[in-house]
C-alpha cells in the first residue's frame, strides 16, 4: 500500500441510458375466441395481472435507480472552493558530502580534507535545508477546521493552506491521529471565499454508487474525478481500525487528504491510500470512511487528541468449526482468546473462551469489527455485551477504560503448572502424540517451570491439526473449554465431542505466539 502524498481519485464515467420497457397484448398468449372456459379466462385473467404486477415493479425500479449525471460540473462547481491544497515545508540538516575515512597519517588525508573544504564554504558543517511537500484537504465549518491525513502534514515545520484562488493561509494543527491518519488544522478565513463542506453517511453508501474525488494530483491544483465504490469494509493493514472504503478512483501523489463526494455533495470519505505497483493509480484507490472519521474529527477539535475505549482482550475470528465446537449456529461475533487481568473485560465478568456478539448494543459481525466498535464508545461508561458462553447468550455490564499506548493486548499468563509422569499417546482423532509434562519435556521443549497443560511431542503430517498450525512443543490447555492436565483428559474430551455428534473440537493452544483457540476436524476414529 502507498499512502503519503497518494489520494484516490476516480476515472470518469459516463452515463447509462436505461431503455424503456413497453408491453403490448401481442407480448402475451391469449386464449382461442371460441374458448370460454372459466379456468383459461382465470388463467389468463392472472397471467396478464402477473405481466402487469412485473411491469409496474421494473419500471418502478428503474425510476428509483439513480443513473449517472449527463455531466458533474454544477457539483464539481460547488464542492471547488471547499477543497484546499496543502503545502509543508520541514527544514533538514545534510552534511553534504563526507569525507572518506581514511587510515590515520594517510598521504591522501591532507588531500581530501583541502578538497572537501574548498568544495564546501563552510566546510562539512551541517547544511540545513528546505524540504516541501503538497498534499489535500477540504474545509468542513466557518471556524477554519481543515481536514487532511496525519501524513500529509507529519513531521512539518511550517504548514499553508491553498484556497482555490491561490490565496496562501498559514495553519496551525489542532489535532493529529496516527491510527487513522486523519489530521485537522485550523486557519483563519475572514474575508475569504470558501464553501464548507457537509459531512455524510458512509454508511448509506452501497457498492456501485458513483462518488466524485476532488484533489491535489502531482501539484496540479484542484482536480475533480469521478468514478465508483468499488467495495467496502476494506482490511489494507495501514492500522488497527481498518475499514477503508476502495473506489476506482486514481489515487497519485498529492491527493492525500482529499475529499471523496457523493452525488449529494456530501464527503463519505477522505481519500488516503492506493494499491499500486508502479506508485499511479491502477484503479485501486482507499477512502476512510466518514463512520470511522467522523467521532475522531469530533474529538481532535474537541480535545486535541483521541480518547479510545479499551475492553482488555485478546480476540480470535470465529470459524465455522469454531461455531460448530461452540453451539452456535453461525460463525459470528468474536472469540475472546485471553483476558487482561484486572482490565474491564475481567471486571465485567468476560471470561476466556466467551464469544462476544453484541457490545454496546450493536452487532460484533466478526472479529475485526470489534476493535473498531469498542474504540468508538465513550470512555468510563457502562455498556451491555451480549456473550455466548455454555450454549447460552449471557448479558454483561461492562465499564469502557480508556486505551493507552503502552497497553498490552494479550494478557500475561498467570496459570499454574502441574506435571505427570504419564507416557506419550497417539490421539488419532487429532494426529497428535500427546504427554503430560515433565522435567525432561520442560528441557527439551524450553517450557515455562509451571507450564500447565497437555504437551504435544509429536505431529502427524496430514492429520487436521497439522493443517491448523499445531506444532511440537506446543501445550493443549483447555478441550472444549475445559481445562485438561494428561493425555487421558484430552482421550476423554475427544470423545464427548464425537458422543454429542459434533464435528470438530475446540482446543486452547498455548504456543509461541501466546494463547490461541483452535477448531480440529475429527477424523474418521
Amino acid at each position: 500500500m502507498i499512502p503519503t502524498g497518494m489520494v484516490p481519485h476516480v476515472t470518469e464515467g459516463q452515463g447509462v441510458k436505461m431503455n424503456q420497457i413497453r408491453l403490448s397484448q401481442k407480448d402475451a398468449p391469449i386464449a382461442a375466441a371460441d374458448d370460454r372456459s372459466p379456468l383459461r379466462m382465470a388463467g389468463f385473467g392472472a397471467f396478464a395481472a402477473a405481466i402487469a404486477l412485473a411491469a409496474f415493479m421494473i419500471m418502478t425500479t428503474v425510476a428509483q435507480a439513480r443513473p449517472a449525471p449527463e455531466s458533474f460540473a454544477d457539483l464539481a462547481e460547488k464542492l471547488l472552493p471547499s477543497v484546499v491544497n496543502i503545502s509543508t515545508t520541514q527544514v533538514i540538516e545534510s552534511r553534504g558530502f563526507e569525507m572518506p575515512q581514511l587510515p590515520p597519517g594517510s598521504p591522501f588525508e591532507d588531500f581530501f580534507k583541502e578538497f572537501f573544504d574548498r568544495g564546501q564554504p563552510n566546510g562539512n558543517k551541517p547544511q540545513a535545508r528546505k524540504a516541501t511537500s503538497l498534499g489535500s484537504g477540504f474545509i468542513i465549518d466557518n471556524d477554519g477546521h481543515v481536514v487532511t491525513n496525519n501524513h500529509v502534514i507529519q513531521d512539518a515545520d511550517e504548514i499553508e493552506v491553498i484556497l482555490q484562488d491561490d490565496t496562501r493561509l498559514k495553519a496551525k494543527v489542532v489535532g493529529r491521529d496516527q491510527k487513522t491518519d486523519i489530521a485537522v488544522l485550523k486557519v483563519d478565513l475572514k474575508g475569504q471565499k470558501y464553501h464548507a463542506i457537509s459531512l455524510g453517511d458512509s454508511e448509506k453508501s452501497r457498492v456501485g454508487d458513483w462518488v466524485v474525488a476532488i484533489g491535489n494530483p502531482f501539484g496540479l491544483g484542484g482536480t475533480v474525478t469521478a468514478g465508483i465504490i468499488s467495495a467496502r469494509g476494506r482490511d489494507i493493514s495501514a492500522g488497527p481500525y481498518d475499514n477503508f472504503i476502495q473506489t476506482d478512483a486514481s489515487i497519485n501523489r498529492g491527493n492525500s487528504g482529499g475529499p471523496l463526494f457523493n452525488l449529494d455533495g456530501q464527503v463519505i470519505g477522505i481519500n488516503t491510500a492506493i494499491f499500486s505497483p508502479s506508485g499511479g493509480s491502477v484503479g485501486i484507490g482507499f477512502a476512510v470512511p466518514m463512520s470511522t472519521a467522523k467521532p475522531v474529527i469530533s474529538q481532535l477539535i474537541k480535545h486535541g487528541q483521541v480518547k479510545r475505549g479499551w475492553l482488555g482482550v485478546h480476540i480470535q475470528q470465529v470459524t465455522p468449526e469454531v461455531a460448530e465446537s461452540l453451539g452456535l449456529k453461525e460463525p459470528v461475533g468474536a472469540l475472546v482468546a485471553q483476558v487482561v487481568e484486572d482490565g474491564p473485560a475481567a471486571k465485567g465478568k468476560i471470561q476466556r473462551g466467551d464469544v462476544i456478539l453484541t457490545f454496546n448494543k450493536r452487532k460484533v459481525p466478526d472479529m475485526r469489527k470489534l476493535p473498531r466498535i469498542v474504540a468508538d464508545t465513550e470512555v468510563g461508561v457502562d455498556v451491555p455485551v451480549e456473550v455466548w458462553r455454555e450454549n447460552k447468550k449471557i448479558d454483561l455490564k461492562v465499564k469502557v477504560g480508556e486505551l493507552q499506548e503502552q497497553e498490552q493486548q494479550v494478557a500475561a499468563r498467570t496459570d499454574k503448572g502441574a506435571g505427570s509422569d504419564a507416557k506419550p499417546q497417539v490421539v488419532e482423532d487429532l494426529g497428535l502424540t500427546l504427554s503430560a509434562i515433565t522435567d525432561d519435556a520442560v528441557q527439551k521443549f524450553k517450557l515455562e517451570p509451571d507450564a500447565k497443560g497437555v504437551l504435544v511431542t509429536d505431529v502427524l503430517g496430514a492429520g487436521p491439526a497439522a493443517e491448523k498450525g499445531v506444532r511440537p512443543g506446543d501445550l493443549i490447555v483447555e478441550v472444549g473449554q475445559e481445562e485438561v492436565g494428561n493425555p487421558d483428559d484430552v482421550v476423554r474430551k475427544v470423545k464427548e465431542a464425537r458422543d454429542a455428534g459434533r464435528k470438530s473440537v475446540l482446543l486452547l493452544v498455548q504456543g509461541q505466539n501466546g494463547l490461541r483457540f483452535v477448531a480440529i476436524r475429527l477424523g474418521k476414529g
